[in-house]
C-alpha cells in the first residue's frame, strides 16, 4: 500500500504547522541588528554612522517609516515561501512610537484568487525578486498603506538568533497544553501500522471524520506551557510561537499572533541589553547566524540610516494589535469572519473582511486609525477612536 496519500493529506491539513509561523524580528533587530553587522562588515561602520546623526530613509507623506515583516518556513518545508507570518510596522521617527499590525495568513485576496499568504510565493514565481514586491503590493492594498521596505526571515534563522543571544525571558500570559505540535522529520511515520491498517483510516481522514493525530500519535508531541516568566531557547521559543492547536483560548492563530509580537519585543529589549547594536564583536557573529535566512529590498546605502534609526528608537513605545475575527466570550468586534468553504474561495477554510470579500475599507480605516491614535475599537457599524483624556490645567497658587 502507497502511504503517499496520506502523508500528502496530512501535509495539507497541517500545512500551516508545518510552515513558519512567525516573524522573528523587530526593525530594531532584522534592520537594526542584521544591516548593522553588515554595515561593518562592508563598511567598517563607517563615518555615515559615527559623524552624520541624519536619517535618510524613504517616507509615507505622514512622515512615517512603513516596514513589513514576513516569517516563512524555508527549506524542505511545505509551502517554503508562504508567509505565514504577516507584521506591518509603521514608525513614527520623531514621537519614537511604533504601531505594530499582524494579518492573518488565511485572508483571502480575489487580486491572488487566493490566501494573502501566496504572495510573495507568486512574485517569486513570475520573476526571482520578485517575492517581496509583490507581497508588499498586496498587503499594502489590504491595510491602506504604503509600504517603505521588507524583509523576509525563515525560521532557521530564528532558532539560531536567539540561541545566539543566550534565549529569551519570556512572560506566558496563561498556561496551555498543545497535543498536536508536529515533530520534524515525522511528518510519514507510519507509527508502526501496516498498509492494510494505513488503508483503512485513509478515506476517514482525507473526509475529517478520524484525527491524524489520534491515527498517528507518533508524528506530534505534547507542549506544554506554565503561565509566569520563563526562559527560552531557540527550540522552545519557536515552539511557544508555533503552537496553533492548544486547548482553550491559546489554541487559535490570533492568540498565537499576539505570542508572535510578545516574541519580537522580548528579542528586542535581549538585544540592547546586551549592547548589540553597539558592539562590533556581537553584532558580527548575530549576522553570520542569521545571514543566510534573509531576504530584504533595503539597499546597501540605507544601512547606516536604519542603523541610526534602530538607536534612535531603543525606548520606542510600542502598540500593537491584531486584525481578527473578534471574541465571543468578551463580545469585543473583530473585523474578519469565515465564510462557508465553497469554490469562490478554492474549496479552502479562509478569511474575509465582515464588509464583505475584497472590501478592504474598514480594515484600512482600523490600521490608519492604530497608526494616528492607538487602542482603536471596532464597533457595530464602524471604527471607534478612543477619547482623549481631558488635559488637567494646574491650579493657581493663591
Amino acid at each position: 500500500m502507497d502511504t503517499t496519500f496520506v502523508s500528502r493529506r496530512s501535509r495539507r491539513q497541517r500545512g500551516a504547522r508545518k510552515r513558519v509561523f512567525f516573524l522573528l524580528f523587530l526593525i530594531l533587530v532584522c534592520v537594526g541588528g542584521f544591516l548593522l553587522l553588515k554595515s561593518w562588515n562592508i563598511l567598517s561602520l563607517g563615518s555615515g554612522v559615527i559623524f552624520d546623526k541624519s536619517i535618510h530613509l524613504k517616507q509615507t507623506p505622514q512622515k512615517r517609516i512603513n516596514l513589513l515583516l514576513l516569517g516563512v518556513g524555508g527549506g524542505t518545508h511545505d509551502g517554503p515561501d508562504l508567509t505565514d507570518t504577516i507584521i506591518f510596522l509603521s514608525i513614527d521617527p520623531n514621537t519614537k512610537k511604533i504601531a505594530m499590525v499582524s494579518l492573518p495568513r488565511d485572508l483571502w485576496d480575489p487580486t491572488l484568487n487566493a490566501k494573502i499568504n501566496t504572495a510573495y510565493t507568486f512574485g517569486e514565481e513570475q520573476k526571482s525578486g520578485g517575492g517581496l514586491p509583490a507581497a508588499e503590493k498586496a498587503i499594502g492594498g489590504v491595510l491602506g498603506q504604503p509600504i517603505d521596505y521588507g524583509v523576509k526571515i525563515d525560521f532557521d534563522g530564528f532558532v539560531k538568533a536567539v540561541d545566539e543571544i543566550g534565549g529569551l525571558d519570556i512572560t506566558v500570559d496563561r498556561s496551555f497544553d498543545d497535543y498536536e505540535y508536529p515533530i520534524t522529520g515525522k511528518e510519514d511515520d507510519t507509527c508502526g501500522l501496516t498498509d492494510t491498517q494505513i488503508a483503512s483510516v485513509s478515506a476517514e481522514i482525507a473526509t475529517g471524520s478520524a484525527d491524524e493525530a489520534t491515527v498517528f500519535p507518533c508524528r506530534f508531541e505534547h507542549l506544554h506551557f506554565n503561565a509566569g516568566p520563563q526562559h527560552m531557547d531557540g527550540t522552545t521559543a519557536l515552539k511557544y510561537v508555533r503552537s496553533r492547536h492548544a486547548i482553550g483560548p491559546e489554541g487559535s492563530d490570533f492568540a498565537r499572533s499576539k505570542r508572535q509580537q510578545k516574541v519580537i519585543e522580548a528579542f528586542r529589549q535581549k538585544v540592547f541589553s546586551l549592547g548589540v547594536l553597539l558592539n562590533p564583536v556581537k553584532a558580527i557573529n548575530l549576522f553570520n547566524t542569521i545571514k543566510d535566512s534573509i531576504d530584504t529590498d533595503i539597499k546597501p546605502g540605507e544601512y547606516a540610516d536604519f542603523i541610526k534609526l534602530a538607536q534612535e528608537l531603543k525606548g520606542a513605545k510600542i502598540t500593537s494589535t491584531v486584525i481578527d475575527t473578534g471574541d465571543d466570550s468578551t463580545g469585543r468586534l473583530g473585523l474578519l469572519v469565515n465564510p462557508p468553504i465553497s469554490t469562490t474561495y478554492g474549496n479552502q477554510w479562509v478569511l474575509i473582511p465582515r464588509t464583505g470579500n475584497g472590501d478592504y475599507n474598514e480594515i484600512a480605516q482600523f490600521v490608519a486609525c492604530e497608526i494616528k491614535n492607538g487602542n482603536c475599537i471596532v464597533g457595530q457599524n464602524g471604527i471607534l477612536t478612543p477619547t482623549p483624556k481631558p488635559t488637567l490645567r494646574p491650579k493657581k497658587s493663591d
